[in-house]
């Protein structure tokens, strides 16, 4: 690969991330290897500066500012990100060049706070204006409203300038993270994956109430702009405001020399297990605002201030058992129960070890000590064993040849590394099937929880698929036991399920969970074969006559209608009246009728999903990768590696306003 071409890679790369990241609150990998990404791509540039664009990352500063909670302001000051440096040695260079540039420089040592960036303006002593990053330069947005709810947030200063701007890190504290969460588990919907995306979205989303619920704090690191008062030294600004009752970092330390910033990071890093919340570096930065200002900044980052970024954290803790899950297709996955720890603002006790190869490969036996992370600071993994403190009388774990759920006979399939129960009636394979089948991509009914599925196999109400609708003929029975709830919710929940019988047939092929069918090659499907009974006719030459059937998806198709019990409970869920054909779509004639058309990145005013469906109503075809197949990528902000490999294949490139122009030409 070219130094041209690893660039364009590293950028596409880091602009997928960055959105996950800032504008999504969802990143997909650590904080440490986004910034080997980005350590990279600077040390190309260095090498090749004709390669320097303007759009490259390294010359930008955060996310995009989104309409979320608010509309969008004009920042009075930037808000810059930090340069980040990973070792003793950049630490002792930046003290270094300070002490050329300036006359016996002093250095503030404190906690990088790992939260969302907002700043605060402050007109005669009132809180005026709320705002977040956003691109960090241009724009930010209005989060005022929700800032005020903040018990951290002075509403109103004692002894005040003309004008104050301030800048903080909202962040959550540990303990009001987990209480979040009990709320959120307790209320059915998925729980946050840390503290700082929680924290983001709290920040951004419309309703106050929930904001003051959620219980978010702040920390104030640095004194934006001034009027009608002076500092000489960021302590002295701190100092200030601590008199008006704002809170400022905790714990930050004035040195003098290299080695004292050293020691100043290093026993940050010794004791952040300790702290309630989290923090992911230590901040250096000059003391004197003098000298601040005599440095200045490059378009992106204060020369005055350096971000040390400690490694990623991992924990030991000791195994405890080996739990085994059997999934829908009778697939076995061992997952790790461990002793807990703390990691990345959240306690965890359980990781995936995937297979029994993995397993061998870390050499693995219930006892040992291992090493755990996050992965993307979300998913816990098991790093590696400890061999030296490992128990006596220890032995490597095996998944054994019995199903743990059904206790029939298991097989590893040929050429994977995946062991499956052998059994058709597994009810670990019913219970997980279900959940498919009622799912959101598939039937999509309502209020039918894991908690009612697993009753209603283990007290036999649901057999196979079909059982589900014949739920109605038991609704006094189920009242009476409560396995649903009292009258209204189990009529809820029927009411639903009668209502499903409308979906569309696509849905339902979606749900039988059939290998190498999904939620799009379902649609592709019954688009075009129309009805069940053609389908189920079809031979495997017909089915890879479909776009994006191929032969194995077609012999998938085939061999599960083959089995006489699948054929049954299809002749059943047509009894109960569940439709089998696939609704008549109104397709517009337009320019896009018959093309291809792949969706990233942020649109204007599209969301993904709307776009798509506007596609295939218009008589296109929206599919979710790029191939030498695709004829036009519709790209949005932070497209990132569709763009590119839609770019490397010359593929052409549109934007939200050509597609509805083309739309609307051919209507």
């Amino acid at each position: 690969m070219t130094p041209e071409e690893r660039i364009r890679d590293l950028r596409g790369q880091i602009a997928y991330h960055s959105d996950r990241y800032y504008n999504q609150d969802s990143p997909a990998i650590t904080d440490y290897e986004f910034d080997q990404l980005m350590l990279e791509l600077k040390k190309l540039e260095k090498e090749h500066p004709e390669l320097v664009t303007p759009d490259s990352p390294t010359q930008k500063v955060g996310g995009s500012a989104k309409r979320t909670a608010g509309v969008l302001v004009r920042h009075n000051v930037p808000m810059l990100s930090l340069q980040d440096v990973f070792s003793k040695e950049e630490v002792f260079e930046f003290v270094e060049q300070m002490r050329e540039q300036t006359d016996d420089p002093e250095f503030v040592v404190e906690y990088k706070i790992d939260g969302l960036s907002l700043v605060l303006r402050y007109e005669n002593g009132a809180l005026a204006l709320a705002e977040t990053r956003g691109d960090g330069i241009n724009f930010g947005e209005d989060v005022t409203a929700n800032a005020r709810v903040i018990s951290d947030v002075k509403q109103t200063l004692k002894e005040a300038p003309e004008y104050l701007e301030i800048r903080g890190e909202v962040y959550m504290k540990n303990e009001a993270f987990e209480r979040v969460n009990e709320r959120q588990e307790l209320a059915g919907k998925k729980p946050f994956a840390n503290p700082r995306n929680c924290a983001a979205g709290t920040l951004r989303q419309l309703q106050t109430s929930v904001t003051k619920e959620r219980e978010l704090s702040l920390f104030i690191f640095n004194i934006q702009d001034v009027r009608g008062m002076e500092f000489a030294t960021h302590t002295e600004g701190y100092e200030y405001l601590k008199k008006q009752g704002v809170r400022v970092i905790d714990d930050y330390r004035v040195c003098k020399t290299a080695e004292e910033v050293w020691r100043a990071v290093t026993e940050i890093g010794e004791n952040r297990g300790k702290l309630g919340y989290d923090i992911d570096g230590a901040v250096v930065k000059l003391n004197r605002l003098a000298d601040r200002e005599r440095l200045g900044a490059t378009s992106k980052v204060p020369r005055w201030a350096v971000a040390y970024k400690y490694p990623p954290e991992e924990k030991e803790t000791t195994l405890l058992e080996i739990e085994l899950s059997v999934g829908r297709t009778g697939r076995i996955t061992p997952t790790a129960i461990f002793e807990p720890v703390r990691l990345c603002g959240t306690t965890v006790s359980r990781a995936t070890l995937h297979n029994q190869d993995f397993i061998d490969k870390l050499d693995l036996g219930i006892g040992d000590t291992i090493t755990v992370y996050k992965s993307g600071e979300i998913i816990p993994k098991v790093k590696e064993v400890k061999k030296e403190k490992r128990p006596s009388g220890w032995q490597r774990f095996m998944i054994p040849d019995v199903c743990p759920a059904c206790g029939a006979r298991t097989e590893r399939e040929p050429d994977t590394a995946d062991i499956r129960c052998t059994s058709p009636n597994c009810p670990s394979q019913l219970e997980r099937r279900i959940i498919n089948f009622v799912g959101r991509d598939a039937m999509d009914i309502k209020g039918f929880g894991t908690v009612f599925i697993e009753e209603l196999v283990r007290m036999r109400y649901i057999k196979d698929v079909a059982d589900i609708f014949a739920l109605k003929e038991h609704r006094d029975e189920l009242i009476e036991q409560g396995i649903i709830g009292k009258e209204k919710n189990t009529d809820k929940l029927l009411d639903a399920i009668e209502r499903s019988k409308e979906n569309d047939a696509c849905q339902l092929l979606t749900g039988l969970g059939i290998p190498n069918v999904g939620k799009a090659a379902a649609k592709a499907v019954m688009r075009y074969f129309q009805t069940f009974d053609r389908l189920m006719a079809a031979s495997a030459e017909e089915l890879t006559e479909v776009d994006d059937i191929g032969a194995v998806s077609a012999e998938c198709i085939r061999n599960f209608f083959a089995e006489e019990k699948n054929r049954e409970v299809i002749r059943r869920l047509q009894e109960y009246g569940v439709r089998m054909s696939a609704r008549e779509e109104e397709i517009s004639d337009s320019l896009i009728s018959g093309k291809t058309i792949v969706v990233t990145g942020t649109l204007p005013t599209l969301g993904r999903k709307e776009a798509q469906e506007l596609i295939e109503r218009h008589g296109g075809k929206a599919s979710g990768s790029v191939s030498k197949k695709t004829d036009y990528v519709l790209a949005g902000e932070n497209a990132g590696s569709k763009l590119k490999k839609a770019e490397e294949l010359g593929i052409p490139v549109l934007t939200e306003e050509e597609l509805l122009a083309m739309i609307g030409s051919g209507s």
